[in-house]
C-alpha cells in the first residue's frame, strides 16, 4: 500500500502529517487515489492486512475506508471486498481545468471545504426549463415590497442601519413563529427562531455547532448534495441511507450506523424522489433520536407547496410530540425568491445563544431593511396571498409539463401527478445511463438533472424536471426537446 507505516509516536511517518492517526490514514489513502497511485477498479487489501502493514489498529483502517466510501472514493462489493470507484478514478485523471487539488497552505478544514467543489457546484446561471428548485420570480410582488420598504420612517431606517441582533429582527422572528404555527403546525417561541441567509447557511451553522470531526451523520440516498458538501466540509462523515415509499429507512440505518449522531431528512417532500415520510416512520425517527441522544435536522425546503386543502396538508416533523431533538430549517428562497437570501432555523431554547453567536462570527446579521420588510410582508398577510397564487400556478404548470412530455415522447414519459413540490421525477431502470440524455438535453438548451447525480450508493436512475419557474410556452418547448431525445434513445435500444 502507498501509505507510510506508523512510527513509535503513533503518527504516520511520511508526509509530516499530524492529527488523529485515523485522519492521517484516511488522508494518505485519499491522496493515493486522487494522484492516481491507486487507480479506478483497484481492490484494496483486507483491513487486517492494511492495519498490519501500517502498524495501526484495524478500527483505524476501517474508519478511514468507511469515510472514503461515504465520500464516493471507494465502493464496497458484497462478498468481494472494497474497490476504488470509477468516479474517483475519473476525477484523478481529469485535466487541470477540471477538478484540481486545493491550493497549498489551507488548513485541513480549509481543504475539506475547498474539495466540496468535486461533489457540489451550486448553479449560478440563469434558470432554464427544467432546472429544479427555481421558483416563479416574475410573479413576485416587487412593487408591493418596494412600497412597504418606502413606508419606513427616517428614524426606523437609521435604527436598521446599526449593528443588529445576530439572531434576527425581533419582529421578523415573531412573524415567522406565528406563520409556522398557522402553516406548518409548529409551536415554537419567537426566541427559538434564528434568522440566517437561507437553508444552506442553516445547515452550516448546525454542522459547525453540533458535530465534531469524524462524527457520523445519516443522509438520504439519493439526497441533496449541498447538505453532504456542508457536512463533509466540517469533517463529518455522511452515511448514506436507502429510501423506500416512506422515506429514510431509520431501522436499517440504526443497525448499520449505530454511532450516528445526527440524521438530516426532507420528510414532507423528499428531495429528490418526492416521497413523503409516513407517521409511523416519523415516530420511529424521533424515537431513534431520543434513544441515541442524536439530532434530527428537518429541511423543509418546499413544504409550503402542497396542493390539497389546508386540512389535507402534511404538517412538519417538528410539530409532532417528542420532537425536542429536531432542528427545523426553513427558507424563503423557494416561497419568495432566492435573491432575498433569508431563511431561518428553529432550535431548542438552550441552543439559541450558541447559534446567534455563530451567526455573529460568520457575517454578524442579515440586512436590517430586508428583515423589517419581510416581517411586515408576513404579518400583513401578503405571504399567505402570494403562496396561494403560487400553489395554483405551480399545480397548473405541473399539469402542463405532464401533458407536454407525454405528447412529445409518444407516451413513453408518463409522469404521475404529485400533490406537492416544485419538480417531478421520471424514474427508469437502475441499469439505465441517465447522464448521457442529460448532456444531450443541456447541449440543446434544456436543463435535465439526472437522478444519479444525487446518489451516493443508490443505483436509482432517472431525471428530475422542475416546472415551477417556467411558463407554459417554455415548458412545452423544453418538453419537445426531451421528448425527441427520448424517442431517439428508445429507437436506438430496439434490436
Amino acid at each position: 500500500m502507498p501509505v507510510a507505516r506508523a512510527n513509535s509516536e503513533g503518527a504516520v511517518a511520511s508526509g509530516h502529517r499530524s492529527g488523529p492517526l485515523r485522519q492521517q490514514v484516511y488522508e494518505q489513502l485519499r491522496s493515493a487515489i486522487e494522484q492516481g497511485r491507486l487507480r479506478a477498479g483497484t481492490r484494496l487489501p483486507p483491513s487486517r492486512e492494511q492495519a498490519a502493514s501500517l502498524g495501526v489498529s484495524r478500527n483505524t483502517v476501517l474508519w478511514a475506508v468507511q469515510r472514503l466510501q461515504a465520500e464516493g472514493y471507494v465502493e464496497a462489493r458484497v462478498g468481494d471486498g472494497t474497490y476504488v470507484s470509477q468516479a474517483a478514478g475519473a476525477a484523478s485523471a481529469m485535466p487541470a481545468q477540471g477538478l484540481v487539488a486545493p491550493p497549498r497552505g489551507l488548513s485541513r478544514r480549509g481543504q475539506l471545504i475547498a474539495e466540496t467543489a468535486a461533489r457540489w457546484r451550486p448553479p449560478h446561471v440563469a434558470a432554464r426549463a427544467f432546472r429544479i428548485g427555481a421558483p416563479e420570480v416574475a410573479a413576485f410582488p416587487f412593487a408591493l415590497w418596494d412600497r412597504l420598504a418606502r413606508q419606513a420612517t427616517p428614524r426606523q431606517r437609521s435604527a436598521r442601519a446599526q449593528y443588529l441582533d445576530p439572531a434576527g429582527d425581533p419582529a421578523l422572528r415573531q412573524a415567522i413563529a406565528l406563520w409556522l404555527w398557522a402553516s406548518r403546525g409548529i409551536r415554537c417561541d419567537a426566541a427559538q427562531v434564528v434568522v440566517c441567509s437561507g437553508s444552506q447557511q442553516g445547515i452550516d451553522l448546525i454542522a459547525r455547532l453540533l458535530l465534531d470531526v469524524g462524527d457520523e451523520v445519516l443522509v438520504e440516498d439519493p439526497g441533496y448534495p449541498g447538505i453532504r458538501a456542508s457536512l463533509l466540509g466540517h469533517g463529518a462523515v455522511a452515511r448514506p441511507v436507502a429510501l423506500d415509499a416512506d422515506g429514510l429507512r431509520i431501522d436499517t440505518a440504526a443497525a448499520q450506523w449505530p454511532a450516528a449522531r445526527m440524521a438530516v431528512v426532507t420528510p414532507t417532500h423528499q428531495f429528490p424522489t418526492g416521497v413523503g415520510m409516513g407517521l409511523a416512520r416519523r415516530q420511529a425517527l424521533l424515537q431513534w433520536a431520543r434513544a441515541q441522544d442524536a439530532w434530527v435536522v428537518e429541511d423543509d425546503y418546499d413544504g409550503e407547496f402542497q396542493y390539497g386543502s389546508v386540512a389535507q396538508r402534511v404538517p412538519a416533523l417538528c410539530s409532532l410530540p417528542g420532537s425536542e431533538r429536531v432542528l427545523y430549517v426553513g427558507t424563503f428562497s423557494k416561497t419568495l425568491h432566492p435573491g432575498l437570501r433569508l431563511g431561518f432555523v428553529v432550535v431548542p431554547p438552550a441552543l439559541v445563544e450558541a447559534f446567534a453567536m455563530a451567526r455573529a462570527i460568520t457575517d454578524r446579521h442579515a440586512p436590517g431593511d430586508a428583515q423589517a420588510v419581510l416581517a411586515r410582508f408576513i404579518a400583513e398577510g401578503h405571504l399567505l396571498r402570494h403562496l396561494r397564487q403560487m400553489r395554483e400556478l405551480y399545480q397548473a404548470r405541473q399539469h402542463t409539463l405532464r401533458a407536454a412530455l407525454a405528447d412529445a415522447s409518444d407516451g413513453a414519459w408518463q409522469l404521475p401527478a404529485s400533490d406537492r413540490g416544485m419538480h417531478l421525477l421520471h424514474e427508469v431502470a437502475s441499469d439505465c445511463d441517465d447522464e448521457t440524455l442529460s448532456r444531450k438535453a443541456l447541449a440543446a438548451g434544456v436543463m435535465l438533472a439526472p437522478l444519479s447525480r444525487y446518489a451516493m450508493q443508490s443505483p436509482r436512475r432517472g431525471w428530475l424536471l422542475g416546472y415551477a419557474g417556467f411558463d407554459d410556452a417554455e415548458i412545452r418547448a423544453a418538453a419537445q426537446v426531451v421528448g425527441g431525445l427520448a424517442r431517439v434513445a428508445r429507437t436506438a435500444r430496439k434490436p
